[in-house]
């Protein structure tokens, strides 16, 4: 028996054609209601917290490849995000476009990812306790709803 292990790296889909790809992920994060109001009424310190969480959520869809170490290089093609309060609940839901040979789910899921994250940053000052916690700031529910390809 060898002790040798043989790791794939990133898999050759260099035979396979380009086709139309599209990915939807969402995800939340629970905030305390005057958290909600601070945002809605752009009263945050770090500034307003759409756009910032917006252009996360860009970035990290275009560097995906750079966090994700088996993922492809892809020509995004396009990249919509949608935010939505409910009850105590920010959603962000990422929807990413390609037209290559790989699908566009996990750009779609780090977006979210990065978009929640850089919404807890900002808004973390409002949501300690006075321990310096975050006792019911929660980033949660982040899956893909939709992977499609048009061939």
């Amino acid at each position: 028996m060898s002790d040798e292990k043989r790791i794939e790296g990133i898999i050759d889909v260099g035979g396979k054609p380009n086709v139309s790809r599209t990915a939807v992920a969402t995800g939340t994060i629970r905030l305390q209601e005057k958290t909600f109001s601070a945002i809605k009424n752009n009263e945050i310190k770090k500034g307003d917290v759409i756009e910032a969480s917006t252009i996360a959520v860009i970035q990290a869809v275009k560097d995906t490849p750079r966090i994700i170490p088996h993922c492809h290089i892809v020509p995004i093609e396009g990249c919509s995000v949608d935010w939505t309060f409910e009850e105590q609940n920010l959603r962000c839901t990422v929807k990413v476009s390609a037209n290559y040979r790989t699908g566009v789910e996990m750009e779609a899921l780090v977006g979210v990812s990065a978009g929640l994250l850089c919404v807890y940053d900002m808004v973390k000052s409002y949501e300690k306790d006075d321990s310096g916690q975050y006792p019911e700031t929660r980033i949660n529910d982040i899956k893909v709803l939709s992977k499609k390809k048009q061939i």
